[in-house]
């Protein structure tokens, strides 16, 4: 009797072969399958720290405020990382052979409260002798302010388009005898001032290290002891943008004062500018100083200088505080609020974007309006 024969199919495949490619495709399909399984690991601890900030019974509220202080950690350190890289900027371009002097140069900036930059001109001799016969101490009293205070009152020039000519020597002899100027490396210009904002942000930041920087016009009546009240109520925030919000309208038209020739970036005819800072004064925190002074080659530059900061800091995340008392009218608004014992930060004639004949009434103002010259020393904060 002859051996059993392998059971063939129809087909002529043996029935050995299809267990075998049963078993073979039974151990892929394992194989597959496992492979597919350890993905779910990574989902797993993404969804841990999902849970760590969104926890069972815990409202949408509490979650939303969670997470709005973790991105207000994350931009405040990207702050910290832009003054850095500003700081390393600096040392590298203005002592390039000695890094090492340039980083402990850093480290001693003198630590101040705020610093006010007065703007002012090649032609603004006498509007700079009604602020020192008014608001702004002199000699020996300035030295006192910033050593008592932590108050740096500076006038803030650059120089002329032919630099050291005769506009430059002049200047130099005015600021021997003064000792009352912050001097830029920038060409003094009408259409410059967006330019010069920029620079004097970046050139105080490397010199001092205050909490705020001040910028004022030569045609303001300013009350210290007022800004130094203003400014300590905002000590505690970050990114604070503070000043007299406005937002005006854009003008297209040519010859126009003001005229705005990328109007046409802010939309159609007619349309309002970004709320910002009106330009006669305002104050930015260091953080957004510093902000500025590591990005000055890529921030924009629009045709008025208060524009061009409101857009430097229009996607930021930025405290923008209205302080009314930094833009009073004069003479009665600024009087009256005097003589009830709450004088103004800051006064001016809108009309006029400052002071009408400055030079003429200053010290009527300052009469009308002013603190007292006492009151800065007993200002605290």
């Amino acid at each position: 009797m002859g051996g059993i024969k392998p059971h063939k199919f129809s087909n002529g495949v043996s029935a050995r072969c299809v267990t075998f490619f049963c078993i073979a495709s039974f151990l892929c399909g394992v194989l597959v399958v496992n492979r597919f399984q350890a993905i779910p690991e990574s989902v797993t601890v993404e969804s841990r720290n999902r849970k760590h900030l969104y926890k069972p019974g815990t409202s949408f509220l509490k979650f939303l405020i969670r997470t709005t202080k973790l991105d207000k950690s994350m931009s405040s350190l990207e702050m910290q990382l832009a003054a850095a890289r500003a700081s390393k900027d600096h040392d590298e371009v203005s002592t390039p052979t000695t890094t090492t002097k340039g980083i402990e140069q850093q480290k001693d900036r003198p630590k101040i409260f705020f610093f006010m930059g007065i703007m002012t001109a090649f032609s603004s001799r006498k509007r700079r002798k009604s602020i020192r016969e008014t608001w702004m101490p002199q000699g020996e009293q300035l030295k006192k302010l910033e050593k008592e205070k932590g108050i740096v009152v500076r006038f803030v020039i650059g120089h002329s388009s032919s630099p050291g000519g005769v506009l430059d020597r002049v200047l130099d002899a005015e600021e021997a005898q003064y000792k009352d100027f912050f001097r830029l490396d920038h060409a003094e210009g009408y259409h410059e001032l967006s330019s010069k904002t920029k620079i004097y942000f970046s050139t105080a930041v490397a010199k001092w290290d205050a909490d705020f920087y001040v910028k004022v016009d030569d045609d303001v009546h300013v009350n210290l002891g007022m800004v130094v009240s203003a400014l300590a109520r905002q000590r505690l925030k970050s990114h604070v943008y503070i000043g007299c919000m406005k937002s005006g309208f854009v003008l297209s038209q040519k010859g126009v004062k003001y005229h705005e020739p990328e109007f046409w970036k802010f939309g159609e005819e007619g349309n309002k500018y970004f709320r910002h800072a009106s330009g006669q004064i305002y104050a930015i925190s260091k953080d957004l100083a510093t902000y500025i002074s590591a990005n000055k080659d890529v921030l924009h530059r629009y045709a008025n200088e208060d524009v061009s900061l409101g857009s430097w800091l229009i996607g930021l995340d930025v405290n923008h505080i209205d302080d009314r008392s930094l833009c009073c009218g004069t003479p009665l608004d600024c009087e009256w609020k005097a003589q009830a014992g709450n004088p103004c930060a800051a006064s001016f004639d809108w009309r006029c974007s400052g002071l009408c004949r400055s030079v003429e009434r200053m010290e009527e103002i300052h009469q009308r309006c002013g603190e007292g010259d006492g009151a800065i020393w007993h200002a605290s904060f």
